[in-house]
């Protein structure tokens, strides 16, 4: 799946229009998309309205210093893996006391790396919206085709839709 990025340009300005509206923010935290989602949503001009900061935590102690991802978590479930993009999600909305909203993302971009169990194009997306009396976090799995270029870019296309799609369910 190659895109021309013209998608993604249009989901980050939706995204940004619909945070823009509500006065509030986002973070994101990245592992395999390496700060694509943070390059595609900085992209759109004014972003700096929206968008606070973005994390690139590729190593399991990246994501534990930066993050407080729980190191047994990483030990029993791996990187690549909801309970971790899940604590990936709140730590980022920890660390910026202003967002509303983080997207995280970790995954098998290929060529190498996967397995039976997390095959190469797996993903594990999480999300953190804060509300008025708690943080909701939920995660969403995902398996795209292609190659390692075609893989972090449906990662990056997917993240904003469904960010914008939680948003829109919010309200």
């Amino acid at each position: 799946m190659q895109t021309d990025g013209l998608g993604q340009n249009l989901r980050a300005q939706a995204l940004g229009a619909f945070l823009a509206r509500q006065g509030e923010s986002l973070v994101t935290a990245e592992a395999c998309t390496g700060g694509l989602i943070s390059a595609a949503l900085t992209s759109v001009a004014g972003s700096s309205a929206w968008f606070d900061r973005g994390w690139v935590t590729y190593t399991n102690q990246a994501k534990h210093e930066q993050l407080s991802v729980d190191l047994d978590s990483l030990q029993a479930f791996g990187a690549v893996s909801e309970q971790v993009v899940c604590e990936m999600a709140s730590g980022a909305l920890m660390q910026a006391k202003r967002a509303a909203l983080s997207i995280a993302v970790s995954g098998v971009a290929g060529p190498g790396g996967g397995s039976a169990e997390k095959p190469v194009g797996l993903v594990w997306f999480g999300f953190a919206r804060r509300t008025a009396n708690d943080v909701v976090v939920s995660a969403v799995k995902q398996v795209f085709e292609g190659d390692r270029r075609a893989v972090r870019e449906a990662a990056v296309e997917f993240a904003l839709s469904h960010a914008l799609f939680l948003c829109e369910q919010s309200n």
